[in-house]
């Protein structure tokens, strides 16, 4: 019985986070356009280059998640107060790390993801050409 009683404990505080976060309110540019067509060009042209953290395979143009909402948001809101849409990527991948970008920039800790696919194009076409001139 005691143990009964810790489980449903225990469950229940598991469970109230979830339902918490369900209950906030969306920001308020999650869902709504900016006035100026232009600036909504510009966030509309930047969200979709950027990656859903909770998705992870949607940009936060097209997920419904609450944490593309907020994302959508901050980049309507800064667009609006004049950043760039290169600054605010530079910001979200400073909060969030370089995996929210769909297009990543080369810096000390992602030049091997574009180095080692070179090596290895290089790597299997010197053993092609080995292969080949034997036989010729």
């Amino acid at each position: 019985m005691r143990s009964l009683c810790l489980s449903l404990v225990l469950a229940l505080l598991a469970i109230s986070p979830l339902s918490a976060q369900q209950t906030v309110p969306p920001a308020p540019f999650a869902y709504r356009q900016l006035d100026d067509p232009g600036e909504e060009a510009q966030a509309q042209e930047l969200m979709e280059t950027l990656r859903c953290l909770t998705c992870q395979s949607q940009s936060i143009a097209d997920s419904d998640a609450p944490m593309a909402g907020d994302m959508r948001h901050q980049v309507r809101i800064r667009i609006a107060a004049g950043e760039t849409p290169e600054e605010i990527r530079g910001w979200l991948m400073q909060r969030y790390g370089d995996y929210v970008s769909y297009r990543p920039e080369v810096s000390a800790t992602t030049w091997p993801l574009f180095a080692v696919p070179v090596l290895i194009l290089i790597a299997a076409l010197a053993i092609f050409r080995r292969r080949f001139a034997r036989r010729a």
